[in-house]
């Protein structure tokens, strides 16, 4: 385990960053193609049961962002831990961050399952529409505390330079969702057909045998004593830690969750067509932001490592690289969407003015990626040098007051058309983007 994070803080950093942003990058564009696969059987049920995931996925994305939230602290926490060389240290807060993180998880579904109707009824989702998507959240809500257990084992995997393992995890989840997910929809032989609520059982069984093969791959690490139980029971002391480093990153996701709920609500202003359009031109922009994920996975494991070293220079030279990295990319990325955007959208309805609104978003929205990529690497770098505060602040102003007050404006003031909508939230992102590069890099100078 020393040799492996001495290598972490000396070897060469573009070679580094490629090292583990390649594997990280291939498993999201899985992990995109998974929701992808997702969507495309929920339109051949209806254009109700894509609206449904739509306004699913802003609930589940709360999960999800304090999962992501919780396990970047861990991953921070971990590798600063080894990069100073306090091994036992780093051991202890792996073995506490697990049942911990599990803990978040059941609160989250009790949260769910007590206020999901609520929220999709406020999303204008009713009747068949309503029921579709009640059916979806229960089964997924089911699986909570799985997804949660995968984010820590990941976050402990990540800390010390294995951003393999769950790439084979979502690799074997895009080929598995594949094969569950007509067999639990259509149902066959004693599997009853289950519609949209099998696409969610698909999800959880698959998190299930996920979380085996992870805490397998972490066993092989050495680096956790799995047979002494006492180990993962809670501690204050730190319990305190994960939370003074995660929530800032955790409400960061939180009111990403509620912004893409705001979204939806003025959204839904243009009728279900439109929801189903942001549903749609949302998935299929997520496969372009893909590397930025991978990218910003790297700067986190490296910062946190070389950080916990004092290696501040590497630091500085990390956030760089990686946005050099992340820029190119973007460029290629905004180029194959103009070429194929009406095509992809295409695979996943028919319905001509639902294809005509995810395109007009997604010609604008592409043009966001450097944004994206800006913010996504320089919060993986606050979260690495152990300063995510600033995190939460420009997540508030990015998710919640800006974005509620352009689209106010433009939805419910000016009556515009969603055109609109989609050009003001792009000019607001890059405003975020900027301050969160100038705010960063004036951290790094200080070090």
């Amino acid at each position: 385990m020393k040799k492996r994070n001495k290598h972490l803080t000396t070897e060469n950093i573009p070679t580094l960053i490629k090292q583990l942003a390649i594997p990280s990058i291939t498993g999201i564009f899985f992990n995109t193609m998974y929701n992808v696969v997702d969507t495309w059987y929920a339109g051949l049920i209806s254009t109700e049961a894509i609206a449904a995931l739509s306004i699913c996925f802003m609930l589940f994305f709360l999960i999800v962002g304090f999962g992501y939230g919780f396990s970047s602290a861990i991953t921070s926490l971990v590798g600063n831990a080894n990069g100073s060389n306090k091994h036992f240290l780093a051991k202890v807060y792996g073995q506490k961050g697990i049942l911990f993180i599990m803990l978040i998880g059941a609160i989250l579904m009790l949260f769910g399952f007590t206020f999901e109707k609520n929220l999709f009824m406020l999303l204008g989702a009713k009747e068949a529409y309503l029921e579709l998507a009640l059916a979806y959240m229960d089964v997924i809500l089911m699986g909570t505390i799985f997804f949660m257990a995968n984010f820590a084992l990941n976050a402990i995997l990540i800390a010390n330079g294995d951003t393999k393992s769950y790439r084979n995890t979502l690799i074997f989840g895009f080929f598995a969702n594949l094969a569950l997910n007509p067999l639990f929809i259509y149902g066959f032989l004693f599997i009853p057909s289950m519609g949209v609520a099998g696409i969610a059982l698909a999800t959880v069984l698959i998190q299930i045998m996920n979380m085996c093969y992870l805490i397998y791959k972490v066993r092989q690490l050495e680096v956790l004593d799995f047979l002494n139980i006492r180990y993962y029971l809670p501690h204050l002391h730190i319990y305190k830690t994960f939370i003074i480093q995660g929530v800032p990153n955790s409400l960061n996701m939180l009111t990403m969750a509620i912004g893409s709920i705001l979204m939806t609500y003025f959204v839904s202003h243009y009728g279900i067509e439109a929801v189903a359009a942001f549903g749609i031109g949302y998935r299929v922009e997520q496969i372009m932001l893909m590397p930025s994920l991978g990218l910003s996975t790297a700067a986190l494991t490296l910062v946190a490592n070389n950080y916990g070293a004092k290696q501040y220079e590497r630091v500085r030279e990390i956030l760089v690289t990686t946005l050099k990295y992340g820029f190119t990319v973007s460029a290629f990325g905004i180029l194959f969407l103009y070429l194929t955007a009406t095509f992809i959208i295409g695979i996943f309805t028919n319905d001509a003015k639902v294809i005509e609104i995810a395109t007009g978003y997604i010609y604008i929205e592409v043009w966001v990626f450097f944004a994206y990529v800006t913010l996504f690497i320089c919060v993986s770098t606050l979260q690495g040098i152990k300063k995510p505060k600033m995190i939460l602040f420009i997540a508030l102003y990015r998710q919640i007051i800006a974005k509620f007050i352009v689209a106010f404006l433009i939805v419910k003031y000016f009556n515009l058309e969603i055109v609109a909508l989609w050009i003001g939230v792009a000019l607001m992102i890059y405003s975020a983007a900027v301050f969160a590069y100038y705010y960063t890099r004036s951290l790094l100078i200080k070090l």
